[in-house]
């Protein structure tokens, strides 16, 4: 018989939990997917009585994740603990340093420590893999590292974050405000501990840098990715937006150009007959653009137990029949440091302003925006108030340099009240 893979699985919450019911659930079909039976041998967690809706006493419990990757009876160890430093660092890289293989689910830990990950994997012959980082259930790094290892990926781009596309469609479906669709999914139980990473745009980004790197063949880098969060769209934004045919979504894209490598995650518009512009709720897509196929597009859920613990699964079944794939799809030496450039890929954008009742407000925000070289396509006044006139403006293709240079340049006008908004109209 063959031997079985084993298992050390540290960290169980919703994604730990849901690993093990469906070990103990599909043993048999893992074992025939496999080539060998999938056992577990030892759990960590911070909580030793907690129920977790499966039975865990068939399993030798360690309290230090370090010491469970470690232990001789563990082949791979499966870290779900979460968090850029701390005990998932640091039992990661215990793991590796034994020579254990290690799947994981951390995209904070792999943004900030990737290629160090990827070198110490290879210096001790192990694989590090993680499908469950990156949107979900959606096997978008398989994608990339395997299925279209063929071709130059010319840009990847796609919603990755499901509270923000569920805070976004909750606004435009229910005429709820920003803040009332963030209490909501705040109740819901959908924001992380730190809400910051989720509507900040953090969260993404993470899994954007992770994707870039595999695409491009570049050292992951997440401090050069371009973040914006989606705390600055109104209910104003999302009913313009559906009047001119588009939807306002929490939009990732990464490129390389002539200048470097662009990372951005931003709030954009994005035509409402696209695929991203027909997402809704908390499902996340990933839209894959390579010389070879076009366009490609993966849609799925994004997290949940049943979905993250499958892209767990899926990893370790590779592993078990025996598949060698670099980290980030090829070997770590050979990824090169990438220039980080800013986004200066032209496109239209969406401005809405709030100007002061004053003559001549309109012309002199009209004369900023030519100085700068911004050229005004359409144009709306909406109704006003004794002091306020809010102005809506879409603008012609321009840089963001270009478009920030003149919205600096508005301050100086005296007619402009708060921060405008400028939101990118992305064609995908």
């Amino acid at each position: 018989m063959t031997e079985p893979l084993r298992l050390g699985i540290a960290g169980l919450g919703t994604v730990g939990a849901g690993v093990v019911k469906i070990i103990r659930q599909k043993a048999a079909l893992l074992e025939a997917r496999g080539g060998r039976p999938i056992t577990i041998s030892a759990v960590c967690a911070r909580n030793r009585v907690k129920d977790r809706g499966v039975p865990l006493d068939s399993y030798d419990w360690e309290d230090d994740p370090v010491a469970l990757a470690q232990r001789d009876d563990v082949d791979v160890f499966v870290e779900l603990v979460g968090g850029s430093d701390g005990p998932a660092k640091a039992a990661t890289e215990a793991a590796l340093r034994a020579g254990k293989d290690v799947v994981s689910a951390n995209k904070a830990l792999l943004a900030h420590h990737g290629q160090a990950l990827a070198e110490l994997a290879e210096a001790s012959g192990s694989v590090l893999r993680f499908e469950a980082a990156v949107a979900g259930g959606i096997p978008v790094v398989k994608a990339l590292t395997e299925g279209l290892a063929g071709n130059d990926i010319e840009r990847v781009m796609g919603v990755m974050n499901g509270t923000c596309n569920y805070i976004l469609t909750r606004m435009e479906s229910a005429g709820l405000t920003y803040d009332q669709a963030f209490a909501e999914a705040d109740g819901l139980g959908y924001l992380e501990a730190d809400p910051n990473l989720d509507v900040g745009g953090i969260d993404a980004g993470h899994k954007l840098s992770l994707l870039a790197a595999i695409a491009f063949g570049t050292q992951v880098n997440f401090d050069a990715v371009e973040l914006e969060g989606i705390g600055c769209v109104s209910i104003e934004d999302i009913r313009q937006a559906a009047d001119m045919g588009y939807k306002v979504k929490l939009l990732g894209v990464c490129q390389m150009t002539g200048r470097g490598l662009e990372q951005r995650m931003s709030p954009c518009l994005v035509p409402a007959t696209s695929p991203l512009g027909q997402l809704e709720g908390g499902t996340n897509m990933v839209v894959i653009e390579g010389d070879q196929v076009g366009q490609i597009v993966l849609r799925g859920a994004g997290a949940g137990e049943g979905p993250t613990a499958s892209a767990v699964l899926g990893d370790v079944l590779d592993i078990a029949r025996g598949t060698r794939v670099s980290t980030f799809g090829q070997p770590s030496a050979n990824l090169s440091k990438a220039k980080p450039a800013k986004t200066a890929t032209p496109a239209p954008y969406y401005l809405r302003l709030v100007l002061l009742d004053k003559p001549g407000a309109l012309a002199k925000v009209a004369a900023v925006l030519g100085e700068a070289g911004v050229s005004i396509n359409r144009m709306r006044q909406r109704s006003h108030d004794q002091n306020t006139a809010p102005v809506l403006i879409v603008t012609h293709k321009t840089t963001r340099a270009a478009l920030d240079n003149a919205l600096a340049a508005m301050v100086g006008t005296g007619v402009v009240e708060g921060e405008p908004v400028a939101l990118r109209i992305e064609q995908v």
